[in-house]
């Protein structure tokens, strides 16, 4: 299997340019909140992906609800996004920012797992890099190593 470079773009990844199944990825906290950041853009595109993270996280004493759990929700043929939990709270604590590297590696390691199976490629703008306070020195690693490395192809947006 030869490893994917992963591919930048100026553009909006919730309207992923591609032919084929697609999966649109990204971060969320684990205190069940939405509603800054990269999830209102998703919100303007589509109400699912919000409301079953939001019954998600009502139900998660029944479910796998917490840090490195992912879940997949179709919003068009062909189409899924990946609400991947990675960020512990929504603020910076004791000078350290709620992004959680290990629990992204986890989400990516499944995002890779689903990807595979439906022959899609992943698309995502600089996953916890914004309100999470991640690097992305720090999380391009994680996505080559599981993503790329499995010959998927990940493609990032950085907005105009």
């Amino acid at each position: 299997m030869t490893m994917a470079a992963i591919e930048y773009r100026t553009g909006d990844a919730t309207a992923p340019s591609t032919t084929g199944p697609a999966i649109i990825a990204h971060i969320c906290n684990d205190l069940g909140r939405w509603g800054k950041g990269f999830v209102v853009a998703v919100s303007a595109r589509w109400r699912q992906p919000e409301r079953s993270f939001r019954d998600w996280y009502k139900q998660r004493g029944a479910n796998d609800f917490g840090l490195g759990a992912v879940q997949f929700v179709p919003v068009a043929p062909h189409l899924h996004v990946a609400n991947m939990i990675g960020q512990h709270g929504i603020r910076a604590s004791a000078g350290n920012p709620p992004i959680r590297y290990d629990a992204v590696g986890q989400c990516l390691s499944q995002l890779a797992d689903f990807a595979s199976s439906s022959g899609a490629s992943v698309h995502m703008p600089r996953i916890g890099c914004g309100l999470a306070g991640g690097t992305w020195d720090r999380i391009e690693p994680l996505i080559s190593g599981h993503l790329s490395s499995r010959g998927i192809t990940v493609v990032v947006y950085d907005l105009e």
